[in-house]
């Protein structure tokens, strides 16, 4: 990608998504923000994660952060009900069990800012994954590896043993991952003319 030479910075925590933009073979730095990832009362889960990323966003800012600013948040939800990540290994536990052999949902909401020209784009995108039946065994073995821990749902797609509970999925992958990599690229593209 041939761009000036704005500053990009990806506001956020997540090694996920830092190594997912590595991807683009774009230089940027990462500035770690955090901010309240509860859900407001009747919030839809396009409105949240969409929320969530301006939240994000408004923190790197106030960091006095200048270029092109990338956030998101991702979430995992069923039925409605958004699941976390774990706080327990008992917790990941009933997560999994919840997800096992049911399809869900993968939102994730982005932010890409541009504080020289004020463009911004704040969009989302969705993933249905589908989970096949799990033992209790095998989603305890999963648990001890310590990976779900850190993740929305307990689970990941990439680079662990997660990736063998998923029969498929329709969407995006790197959505799953948490950045939809071409949204968010065409973003980025963007802001930066």
């Amino acid at each position: 990608m041939k761009r000036k030479s704005i500053p990009i910075i990806l506001a956020s925590s997540s090694p996920r998504r830092e190594k997912l933009l590595q991807q683009l073979n774009l230089k940027f730095r990462v500035e770690k923000v955090e901010v309240d990832e509860s859900r407001l009362k009747g919030e839809r889960p396009i409105q949240m994660v969409k929320r969530l990323a301006m939240m994000k966003l408004v923190k790197a800012i106030s960091h006095s952060v200048e270029g092109v600013i990338i956030t998101a948040d991702t979430i995992v939800v069923l039925n409605n009900e958004v699941l976390g990540k774990p706080s327990t290994k008992k917790d990941a536990f009933k997560t999994l069990k919840k997800l096992s052999g049911k399809r869900h949902f993968v939102y994730t909401g982005f932010a890409v800012y541009n504080t020289f020209t004020n463009k911004l784009v704040n969009s989302y995108e969705k993933t249905s994954v589908y989970f096949r039946k799990m033992s209790n065994a095998e989603i305890q073995d999963y648990i001890n590896t310590g990976s779900p821990m850190d993740k929305a749902g307990a689970y990941g797609i990439q680079d662990d043993f997660g990736a063998v509970f998923i029969q498929k999925i329709c969407g995006c992958y790197y959505n799953v991952v948490g950045l939809p990599l071409t949204k968010v690229y065409r973003a980025i593209q963007e802001v930066s003319i």
